[in-house]
């Protein structure tokens, strides 16, 4: 997510009245969600762990400060997803010196545990102190256990010195000092590729053989980066492809459905909604093919992903085919309070659909009639 709008879209966000809390086992889509504690959860642009029957949800803990502020990574605990407890900030910032200071910018942390090394391994998007969204970098942090405290490892731009799967061979050739860019994303890898790709919104999928890769808004944003990591899950293994070339997407998040891998995201607009955008490849590394917005009803709420902005598609464990779009409803003027949309996918054939809903809890999943 990047700095800047217009104000006509503060406007529109923090006009939004908040509606009532309600308590109850099922989900309010955009209504204040309460933690154990009685207070609103703070947990944006988060991701999710399943372990040992318990969820833990993981996100960006924000302050009251211009730009949101960031404390460090905030972690709940769920054993049934309406209820969440708060285990605290499991990595701070405010450290001496070094990336993790007061004043840099942590956001979409995603955390997976790797059952080679029995570790939980933190990956985030990460802004040095200073430099606003210039440094785009990826940062990773470890843990023995999953609520922490988290160990810094350090941050890097993914993939210096290597060239994407797929790019082309006659381009392989690092942008010399002074030839301009010209905003070519072709020219972007060539101008990065000694010190590295640019790493920006991101998100981390494990796959059903135990690999796992980063995904990441690259080359200024114009193209999204899909790179596979090392066997301990600590950086890049030497292998990534382009996906979505020059399509400008950020926010991503991935599942897997029936063999075939799905991409969504959302446009670069800043804190302001726009409609989701889904892809679907049949090899995680593509080619991927662009298959619309999976939202459906009135237009002017699924043009807006129902006025949110994906930050995780969550498997609900022991059930098949139910998966959770998490949303979230960006407050520019008030983010620590920016509200969560969560809603269920369904699908129909090769179609996938978000609908809204006021109201609902995991019992849709037992209703709903995948077809194949």
């Amino acid at each position: 997510m990047k700095f800047g709008l217009a104000a006509v879209f503060l406007a529109f966000f923090t006009g939004m009245a908040s509606p009532t809390t309600r308590s109850t086992d099922a989900f309010h889509p955009g209504e204040v969600w309460l933690d154990d504690q009685g207070v609103p959860i703070n947990c944006h642009g988060g991701g999710f762990v399943f372990r040992d029957g318990v969820y833990y949800w993981f996100g960006e803990h924000k302050t009251a400060r211009r730009g949101g502020g960031h404390i460090g990574v905030a972690c709940y605990s769920s054993t049934d997803l309406y209820h969440w407890k708060n285990r605290g900030v499991v990595l701070s910032t405010g450290a001496v010196d070094g990336d993790l200071v007061d004043g840099c910018v942590i956001e979409r942390p995603k955390v997976i545990y790797n059952a080679k090394t029995k570790k939980f391994v933190m990956w985030f998007h990460l802004e040095l102190k200073g430099q606003r969204y210039a440094a785009a970098r990826a940062a990773v942090a470890v843990s023995d256990t999953v609520t922490g405290p988290y160990r810094y490892l350090g941050s890097f731009r993914p993939n210096a010195g290597v060239w994407p799967i797929n790019f082309p061979e006659k381009l392989r050739t690092p942008l010399q000092p002074g030839e301009p860019t010209n905003d070519d994303p072709d020219q972007l890898v060539r101008r990065d590729f000694a010190g590295g790709q640019m790493s920006r919104d991101m998100t981390l999928f494990v796959d059903d053989d135990g690999v796992a890769y980063q995904i990441y808004a690259s080359e200024e944003n114009a193209t999204t980066q899909i790179s596979r990591l090392s066997d301990d899950y600590l950086k890049p293994a030497g292998e990534y492809a382009r996906a979505l070339v020059g399509k400008a997407n950020e926010a991503a998040s991935m599942f897997k459905h029936n063999g075939r891998y799905y991409l969504m995201t959302s446009g670069t607009t800043g804190w302001a909604p726009n409609a989701a955008r889904l892809a679907v490849a049949d090899h995680i590394f593509g080619p991927w093919k662009s298959i619309g917005n999976p939202c459906v009803g009135p237009k002017d709420q699924t043009d807006l992903t129902f006025r949110s902005q994906a930050a995780f598609i969550l498997p609900v464990a022991g059930k098949t085919d139910a998966l959770i779009y998490v949303g979230d409803r960006w407050k520019p003027r008030d983010l620590p309070n920016s509200g969560y949309i969560w809603l269920p996918i369904s699908f129909h054939g090769d179609r996938v659909e978000i609908a809204w809903k006021d109201s609902w809890n995991l019992s849709v999943f037992d209703a709903s009639v995948s077809t194949h």
